[in-house]
This record gives structure tokens, C-alpha cells and sequence, in this order.
């Protein structure tokens, strides 16, 4: 080592045969960290920004902030209980048992999924083989922890304008608890839809289809906005929302790209359908707006832009390009269809104030991407990422595997369903899940004493007594006019 005295060693991790284990990657460990931070800024700062953007300017902090409270809160549980629970040893054939992600031995060691092994009916052959890395357990860790947030974030979407934090701040924790942690095992972590092979290989249903349905649960029990917020709630702020979705798109490549657990082939042909399928949903959703209210919408583009990416997230790189523009035009006309016709129709969709229809965006958009996953699925691709032998789509012989897509829907929406109004109704029992009138009269200052944007003038009124400005905050405060912004 030029320039160091003779007698200085190399640090221990770089030392050959101690630091750097055998069965490790860097170039995989290297793209694990890379697809676990993209997906992170997704969230921090993607979707804060978008959702401190896409809404009403008085909700604008809380709804940001919403978003960064379940990235912090998840972080915690997710390495005290939330991983060993979603894919470490079994406990039931849908859930795993708790357990802390903290000790060295364990982040250090390869990792490996899933921690049980199963085997075949009355038999000592192993069925589903364990996936192992190269590259450690921590790389896992980070990469399954953004997923989490990343769901509690999209949940977060049905609720804004109107829930207490403080309330949110309870359901968290709750609901990642009793809720993804089931998910994510029974599909992802060996649980028993894992063995039995239904299909999602990046979340369309462990992250997509629950939020959205988590979602709309939650937002029937908390209950709507102001009448007024839902009659008109304007985006304050629409060239910051394009910078989140951007953030979001761009943010997929490692949401997908990730999900093969290695910097291989499939990566890229997962990364390739996943814009490819996004792009087609954007513009197919542009033309429909277009064709039947005669103006392009920006907020419709960014819709279609979310079906797509979350259409292709159960079979990014299980099916072919040609596929992948099909469940775009699917994506992209079909919860098209459902928010603007079906919904106008439906009694429960029009009295659920679902603020920025997540159902319609992910809970319908990814059952549509495992449903066109369980047609579509190519034989020759399923085995770079399934452990399931034989798996393939029912355009390729296996009618089941659209069988197995349904069920495995059925069970993520029921289970969401239940276990949603139980925490729901568990923490209402502790605080209201809706803010009082009088703060969702005001907003962000009521709740957070803080506003999104604090320009001169902007929306109060000249007091020629104090020679200043006051906003309809301080009388509703019942204060006297606080000359804030005093005239020079």
C-alpha cells in the first residue's frame, strides 16, 4: 500500500479470504443496494413529492408527510420483527415467525429464501428449492424493507385530506404487522401460495393489490373529506407531481429490475417490459381521455403511467415484449374504465372517498397484472426466477396457473379486508381516525402549524390598522390579526 509505513495492514474486510466471502457477488451485491435505494426514492422523495403536489395546497404537508412517517416507521419494525415475520422460519403456512434482523451473524451470512424448506407430499424430495443470493443477508434485508414502505406509502393515498396522524402513526405499525407480513410470506417468503406457485414476481399482489384494497377498507372506516374538499381538490402544484411521478417511473427499474436477485438477463428483460408496459398504459390512458372528454389530462397521463407500472409488476420478467404492450393497452383502458364509468355507477365506490383511487389504480391494475401473469408467463423465462417446476401460463399448456392467480387474488383481498377493519377499529378505539371539522376546515396549519408555501401575501389579507398581513388562520384561532408580514 504506497504511501502507508511498512508495518500498517489492510483492513480486514479486504483481506483475501476473510473479508470477502466465497459465495459473494459484488457486481449482484452491488445492483441489490443499487434496486433497493431506487425503489427508496420512490418513496423518499418520489412519492412525497408527489403527494405533497397532487393535492389541495392546504393538505400539501400532511400529505408529504404522511408518506415520510411510514418510511421512518416501517424501517424500525420491519428489522425488530418485520422480516423474520414475512420471510423467516415458518409458523403457520401463511406467516412467519418474529424475530429481530440485527445480529451480525445473520447479515453477514448468504442469503438465502425461503428459511423453510418444503417438501413433496409424502416424500423427502425438496419441491421448491431455495433461492441463494450471492451476496449477504443485509443486501435482502434493505432491499424487502423499501417494499414494505413502499406499500404503507400507497395505502396512505386513499386516506389523505382527512385521517389523523395520529391515528396513522398507530396503523403503521399495525398493519405491517398483521397484514403485509402475511402477504408477503404466504407469496414471496415460502408460505403455502409460494409452494403452490402462484405467481408474483415483484409485488403486483403482495404490494399493489393489497394497498389498494387495504386502501379503500380503510378509507370507508376512517370516512371522507369535507364536502367541499371532495366537490374540488385541485393539485397545488402540477409540474412537481410530474417530478414525483418521473421519480416513481424511473424509480421501477429497480423495483422490478431487482427482483430476480441478480444483475442477469431476466433483470434486463424486466426493466425492458417494465417501461415498455408503462409507456403503452400512459398513452392508451391519454387516448381514451382524449377520445371521450376531448382534452389530454396530465393527472390522467400520471394514472395510466401507475397501471401500466404496476400491471407489469407480477410478471415483469416472466413474459415477452409482445405481452408486455398487451397488458399496457389492458392497464391502460380497463381501470380507465372502472374510475370513470363504473365508478360514477357504483353506490360503495362513490361513498368510499378513495382520495386518489388507489383501487382503481392498484388494487384493479394488479389483479389485472397477475391475471394477464397467470395467460402470459413464458416457459423458458419462468425458470430464470421461479423455484416452481413447470410453471407457465395458460397460453403455454397450464390452465392452472390462472386458476392459481385467482385464488391467490382471493386470498390477498379477503385477508386485507378483515384484517384492515380490525386495525381500523383498533385504533379508533385509542384515537379518532378522522380529524375534527375545525382542522380539516384549515388544513396543514391546523394539524402541523406548518404551510407548504409561505409567499407574501399569498392568501391573506391587508389589515391598514396594523399595516400588515393576516390569513383567516388567526381569526379562526380566534387571535388578533398577527401583522406576520409586516408592510414596509
Amino acid at each position: 500500500m504506497a504511501g502507508l509505513p511498512y508495518n500498517v495492514t489492510m483492513t480486514l474486510g479486504y483481506q483475501p479470504g476473510t473479508g470477502i466471502p466465497e459465495w459473494l457477488n459484488k457486481g449482484d451485491n452491488a445492483w441489490q443496494m443499487v434496486s433497493a435505494t431506487l425503489v427508496g426514492l420512490q418513496s423518499v422523495p418520489g412519492l412525497v413529492i408527489l403527494y405533497g403536489s397532487i393535492v389541495k395546497k392546504k393538505w400539501a404537508v400532511n400529505s408529504a408527510f404522511m408518506a415520510l412517517y411510514a418510511f421512518a416507521a416501517v424501517w424500525l419494525c420491519w428489522v425488530i420483527w418485520g422480516y423474520q415475520m414475512s420471510f423467516g422460519q415458518k409458523l403457520v403456512p401463511f406467516w412467519g415467525k418474529a424475530g429481530h434482523s440485527l445480529n451480525q451473524g445473520l447479515l453477514l451470512s448468504q442469503a438465502g429464501l425461503p428459511a423453510t424448506t418444503h417438501y413433496f407430499h409424502n416424500s423427502d424430495v425438496v419441491e421448491s428449492v431455495e433461492i441463494t443470493p450471492s451476496y449477504p443477508m443485509a443486501s435482502m434485508v434493505y432491499f424487502q424493507c423499501v417494499f414494505a414502505a413502499i406499500t404503507l406509502i400507497l395505502l396512505a393515498g386513499s386516506l389523505l385530506g382527512r385521517m389523523n396522524f395520529k391515528a396513522w402513526m398507530l396503523f403503521v405499525p399495525l398493519w405491517l404487522t398483521f397484514s403485509y407480513t402475511i402477504g408477503a410470506f404466504s407469496i414471496w417468503g415460502g408460505g403455502f401460495l409460494f409452494h403452490w406457485g402462484v405467481i408474483d414476481y415483484s409485488g403486483g399482489y403482495v404490494i399493489h393489490l393489497s394497498s389498494g384494497v387495504a386502501g379503500f377498507t380503510a378509507a370507508y372506516w376512517v370516512g371522507p373529506r369535507l364536502t367541499k374538499d371532495r366537490e374540488r381538490f385541485p393539485p397545488n402544484n402540477v409540474l412537481l407531481m410530474l417530478t414525483g411521478a418521473g421519480i416513481l417511473w424511473m424509480g421501477w427499474a429497480g423495483f422490478n429490475g431487482g427482483d430476480p436477485y441478480s444483475a442477469n438477463v431476466d433483470s434486463s428483460i424486466a426493466v425492458l417490459n417494465t417501461n415498455i408496459c408503462a409507456a403503452t398504459s400512459l398513452l392508451v390512458w391519454t387516448c381514451l381521455d382524449v377520445i371521450f372528454f376531448k382534452k389530454p389530462s396530465v393527472i390522467g397521463a400520471v394514472q395510466g403511467m401507475i397501471t401500466g407500472l404496476v400491471c407489469i409488476t407480477p410478471g415483469a420478467g416472466l413474459v415477452q415484449g409482445w405481452a408486455a404492450i398487451l397488458m399496457g393497452m389492458i392497464s391502460g383502458s380497463i381501470p380507465w374504465f372502472t374510475m370513470m364509468v363504473v365508478h360514477k355507477r357504483s353506490r360503495l365506490l362513490q361513498q368510499v372517498d378513495d382520495t386518489l383511487a388507489v383501487f382503481h389504480t392498484h388494487a384493479v391494475a394488479g389483479f389485472l397484472g397477475g391475471a394477464t401473469t397467470g395467460l402470459f408467463a413464458h416457459p423458458d423465462l419462468c425458470p430464470m426466477f421461479l423455484p416452481v417446476t413447470n410453471s407457465r401460463g395458460a397460453f403455454y399448456g397450464n390452465g392452472m396457473q390462472l386458476v392459481k392467480q385467482v385464488v391467490g387474488a382471493l386470498f390477498i383481498i379477503s385477508w386485507n379486508v378483515v384484517v384492515t377493519s380490525l386495525v381500523c377499529l383498533v385504533v379508533r378505539l385509542v384515537v379518532p381516525l378522522r380529524m375534527p371539522d375545525d382542522e380539516l376546515a384549515i388544513g396543514d396549519d391546523a394539524v402541523h402549524g406548518e404551510e407548504a408555501y409561505a409567499l407574501w401575501g399569498d392568501g391573506e389579507k391587508y389589515d391598514s390598522t396594523k399595516h400588515g398581513w393576516y390569513s383567516d388562520i388567526d381569526t379562526q384561532h380566534n387571535k388578533a390579526p398577527s401583522g406576520v408580514t409586516q408592510n414596509v
